[in-house]
């Protein structure tokens, strides 16, 4: 099997690798596991560094499930992740949020081993 990531966007203000760590839930949850919040600390850290830097949380869903329940599920995914940024002292109006829902996968696949990967709020920098 090979994974497959989608290209990001063209963007003369984006890095071509981001610094930012997407975090990662389970099959049909939003809530932050103990396990991702070292990813998250790790963000909120690097971006009161760089406290110009503004974001995009993408929720993201994997492939089971219908297309409408799924781009709810993903946008509970990229709030959860917006609403511990912003507890951990990120001000909100740097984080903007956005289901892309089953649309696009990072790992291409029909079970858990790829499963596991799509369900994730990726961290997108979209200016300064």
């Amino acid at each position: 099997e090979t994974a497959v990531r989608p290209a990001p966007p063209a963007a003369a203000a984006v890095p071509a690798a981001s610094p930012l760590k997407d975090v990662f839930f389970d099959f049909d949850k939003s809530n932050i596991r103990d396990d991702q919040k070292a990813a998250l600390n790790d963000n909120v850290a690097w971006l009161k560094g760089n406290s110009r830097v503004k974001l995009t949380v993408e929720g993201h869903a994997d492939e089971r499930g219908t297309a409408e329940y799924n781009l709810g599920l993903g946008e509970r995914r990229a709030k959860a992740a917006k609403d511990y940024l912003v507890a951990a002292g990120i001000a909100a109006d740097r984080v903007a949020t956005i289901s892309y829902g089953k649309e696009r996968p990072f790992v291409l696949g029909h079970d858990e081993s790829a499963w596991k990967w799509n369900r994730r709020g990726h961290m997108v920098i979209t200016g300064q």
